[in-house]
Order: structure tokens, then sequence, then C-alpha cells
């Protein structure tokens, strides 16, 4: 029988999935996968792009680990596309790969003094509070008064992770580091803004209602900000996310809060709605100052529109929560404009003529864009399967197809690559760092001591 030798890049959800359907999905062929990621632990997006305190999120870990620990997928970590293992290599030793890379770098944002110093990324902080390897330990919080530029559930992840009090944070998974940073904090109030209005919204109800549940907290709107038009109110009466987030804000339309001399809380989150950001101010070292804004109003069709009312706001830091964007892998067709690699379906194509690149394929957000959330790349994966199954007659058709030849070439090069018996050492490690404290786990920064841990049988 035909035996098909698949390389995956990236052992995030849109990896694991698509190694799991096309196991699953009926053909006329043996398969073997070897999934390759470049940090010494799976899990991608889920490890190291959730905050810590959503374990309900994170419970889609349990799936992605039975589909690993079934045995028929190999896992390659610490293995960097490009350096370590090449697009040549997978040639050599594979009939077809498929790019599940993901989109982990801020998109940019066009505002002035959108460069300026205390002017940070999401994604830069998410990973630095997720524990991420590759990024600096220290995270600076000096900041009394913070803005947030976004209204999506990355945005007000980040709002309440600035809001939120340390030890509340402390039954999660984390960091020390970043415990020690946050309690630190400076914070005491955290603005977020967004231009559009209450019922346009992109997060989700369940993010929502987790900021109004932190302790020492006080949730302010703006009545202004609830004068709803007629497509808000269609929106609100039709969608039942939409109406169950207007629920909720509402309800804290009633709280006390500083607007109306009450909120006794040290810390304060701030929802902007019908705010266009125009501007960072800065101070004359080059560092954020204020955010200036232009005041909107509904279009009657579910937009808005300037109103001409500018208003400012002091700040002493900016963090823009305005999307994802992919990074280019070499030797694969990229479209920089949108951060994607070109596809039809998952079918890479070149970028010059649009035809497509025989055994290269690509899945979630990489293939389309950072949007959706983690479960819509189980239809992404699919889509790119069905193609993959459908073009036997396309493979690549490798010189050394054997499995031995992977672990030779990365062991000759000197790759200290950990594998799934490594990954449970160290999740087991990092689950009893947090036992005696009652925590969910204390993960492990560090590359080397990932590495360490996670290679102690190998040495």
């Amino acid at each position: 029988m035909t035996r098909l030798r698949l390389a995956i890049v990236g052992a995030g959800p849109a990896g694991i999935y698509a190694a799991d359907i096309i196991l699953k999905a009926e053909r006329k062929f043996d398969v073997s996968i070897d999934l390759f990621e470049q940090l010494p632990a799976p899990y991608g997006l889920v490890r190291y792009g959730v905050a810590p305190d959503h374990p309900r999120i994170k419970g889609i870990i349990t799936a992605l680990r039975e589909v690993l620990d079934r045995g028929d997928i190999r896992l390659f970590g610490n293995v960097r596309f490009g350096e370590d293992i090449t697009l040549d290599d997978l040639k050599h030793h594979y009939n077809a790969v498929i790019f599940a890379t993901g989109a982990v770098r801020d998109a940019e944002m066009a505002l002035p003094g959108i460069d300026a110093v205390a002017s940070y990324g999401a994604a830069d902080f998410v990973s630095w509070f997720d524990g991420h390897p590759d990024v600096p330990r220290e995270w600076p919080l000096d900041a009394a008064s913070v803005a947030v530029i976004g209204n999506g559930n990355v945005a007000l992840d980040v709002a309440r992770m600035l809001a939120k009090h340390a030890e509340d944070l402390l039954p999660t998974e984390i960091p020390d580091n970043v415990h020690a940073g946050l309690a630190a904090s400076a914070v005491t109030d955290v603005h977020v803004f967004g231009r559009r209005g209450p019922a346009q919204v992109k997060f989700t109800p369940l993010e929502l209602r987790e900021l109004g549940e932190l302790r020492d907290v006080d949730m302010v709107v703006y009545d202004e900000d609830f004068d709803y038009d007629d497509a808000s109110k269609a929106a609100i009466a039709s969608n039942k996310q939409v109406m169950v987030i207007d629920r909720v804000l509402q309800s804290w339309r009633k709280r006390p809060s500083v607007n109306d001399g009450g909120g006794e809380a040290s810390r304060r989150l701030h929802l902007h709605f019908y705010a266009k950001p125009l501007e960072i101010l800065t101070d004359d070292e080059g560092r954020v100052s204020g955010i200036r804004w232009e005041r909107t109003r509904p279009d009657g069709e579910g937009g808005v529109v300037g109103t001409g009312e500018i208003r400012e706001l002091e700040i002493q830091a900016l963090y823009r929560a305005v999307g994802y964007f992919g990074s280019p892998l070499p030797g694969v067709p990229f479209d920089r404009r949108h951060g994607v690699i070109p596809n039809h379906e998952g079918q890479v194509l070149r970028r010059d003529s649009n035809d497509r690149v025989p055994g290269v394929y690509a899945t979630g957000w990489i293939k389309r864009g950072p949007v959706g959330l983690i479960g819509h790349t189980k239809s992404d994966a699919m889509e790119t399967v069905r193609h993959i199954i459908n073009d036997q007659g396309s493979w690549w058709q490798p010189e050394r197809p054997d499995e031995e030849a992977i672990p030779a070439l990365l062991a000759e090069r000197g790759v200290e690559w950990t594998d799934l018996s490594g990954w449970h050492r160290l999740d087991e490690h990092e689950i009893s760092l947090g036992a005696p404290h009652e925590r969910a786990r204390i993960k492990v920064v560090p590359r080397d001591e990932m590495i360490r841990v996670s290679r102690v049988a190998a040495s």
C-alpha cells in the first residue's frame, strides 16, 4: 500500500487537528506524521496565547493531548524551521508538508506616536505573561494610567491582566517572574478604547463577564455610550450574544463607580465606546503621556462616523490589541500585505503566478488570517486535508522517506530536540512545582531549562 510521509510544521491546535483528521480520514494509503515545533513544548496558542486565568479555554489541551498520546504522531520540539530543518530537507524526507505556524506578532497600527516609549503590542505582553521562553523576563509596569486600544478578546485579556491583583492569579499556572512583576505593578486605571458602540464589539460574553468578577476593581462605563440607534437595537434584539453583552454592560451602569462619586476599589477598568484613537501623545523624552481620540456616533447601519469632538486623556502606557499578523517562512510564499501564506483552500500558491506549489499546504491562522476561535481550526484542517488526499499524483517523491532519517539528521546538526516523552516530563515537573503551593502548575520559562527537564532521560 502507498504510504504518505507527512511533515507538519507547528504543534498548536491547527497542526494537531490536521494530523488527527488525516489519520481518521477515509483514504487508500497509510500515513506517517512528524510534527515539528520551534518551542520545546507543544500546544502553541493554547499554552502561550491564552491568559493563565482561563482554565476553561485551556481545557482544550486535554483533547489535544489525547491526540498526541495515541502514539501515532511523532513530535520534534525545539526544532526551528529554516534553521534546524529546511524546506529542501522536508522534500528529501517527506511526500508533503502542512504549515500550521499561526500568527504570533502584532498587526501594525498607523497612528501618530504609536512607536513611543511605553507603547506596546498586545502579543508581546501576552507572550510575557504566558511565560514564552523567547521574550524578556521583565515587563515595565510602572504606569498608573494605561490605555488599551481594541474591542476584541485579546484587548479584554490584556486589560484584565493589567487590572487584576497578582495574588488572585496564584491558583493559575502563572510563572513566578510574571507574578512578581504584576505584584509590583503601579496600575490604578485601565482604559479600553473602541471606535464602535457596545452592540458592535468583537469580544465574547464570557470574556466580558470575567471583567466584572475581578476583586477590588470597579467597572466604569459611560452613560453617553448607551444612546442606541435603531441598528444597535436590532442587533441586540436579534443576536443572543449581543443581547447578553448588553445585559452585562447595563448591569454595570447601575453599580457605584467613580463617575457618580461611588466606587471604593483600588483599581478601575474603564470601557470607552464610540472612541476613535487619533494620536498617542508623548512627553519631552518621547514617552507616552496621553491619548487623543475623536468621539464617534452610529451611522445607522452598524458603523460609525466622526463627530469632530476631540478628547484627550493622560496616560503613561499604551497597549494596542488590534490583531495578530503572520510571519514569513524561509522558502515558502508569503503575502506580506495580509500576513498569510497565499493558498487556495490550503493548497499553497506561488506569489507571482498563483500556480500551485506541489506538496506544500497550510492550515490555521497562517492560512486564513488571525480570525475565529480555536475550534474554527478544525474545519480549516478538514479542507486542507481533503486536498492532500486528492493530490496524491503531485506529492513529492522523497529520496529518504525512512523514519530513522530525521532523528539522525537532527542529531548530526546538534539539535537538542524534545519528543513527546520529554513533554510529559516537563508537564509533570511543572505540576510538581505548583503542588506544594496549591497551584495548578508553575510554568518553566527559560528555554534551556525546558530542554534540560525534557531531555533528562536522553543525557
